[in-house]
């Protein structure tokens, strides 16, 4: 299982269950990276899709201790659980939002992480992979500048998996 994030200088996610500062390229990347993937993610960042509605063109899978149901997802009450259903995809990825990472992130393999050269006011975070002993940087995909602000899409393996 891998999983997408974009994160600022400071490792923040966000603030106020969204993001301060979205890139178009890094959207774009998104979208191809998750398109046809099972995608694993929480009801907060459900709250952020455009109308609250599911992905297109993807199986989405919510996870969450306080929903029942919601129309267009798999609703699941636990990581595990959604774990177990991302091992019958042919390619899943958790897609945040900050719990959900962190939840996920032990069961991840790979970890794909646009890094955004800015640094607005974030309330949500995700775990430093370059200070973490578990991760390597395996490569830069893309580097570039959107707006002024320069980014990198970086790819990081779980130390031990191919």
């Amino acid at each position: 299982m891998d999983l997408v994030v974009a994160v600022y200088d400071d490792w923040g996610i966000g603030a106020d269950g969204t993001q301060p500062v979205a890139l178009s390229v890094d959207r774009k990347f998104f979208r191809e990276i998750t398109k046809g993937a099972m995608v694993i993610v929480g009801r907060r960042t459900v709250a952020d899709f455009p109308g609250g509605k599911p992905l297109p063109g993807r199986v989405n899978v919510m996870l969450t201790r306080t929903v029942q149901e919601q129309p267009g997802f798999t609703v699941v009450s636990s990581p595990e659980e959604a774990f177990e259903l991302a091992k019958q995809a042919e390619k899943a990825m958790v897609i945040g939002g900050g719990s959900i990472y962190r939840q996920m992130l032990p069961m991840c393999d790979r970890a794909y992480v646009t890094k955004v050269h800015t640094c607005p006011q974030s309330d949500t975070f995700f775990p430093n992979l370059d200070e973490d002993a578990d991760w390597v940087l395996s490569e830069i995909l893309q580097s570039g500048e959107e707006n002024g602000i320069a980014y990198e899409m970086c790819l990081y393996k779980r130390k031990g998996t191919a």
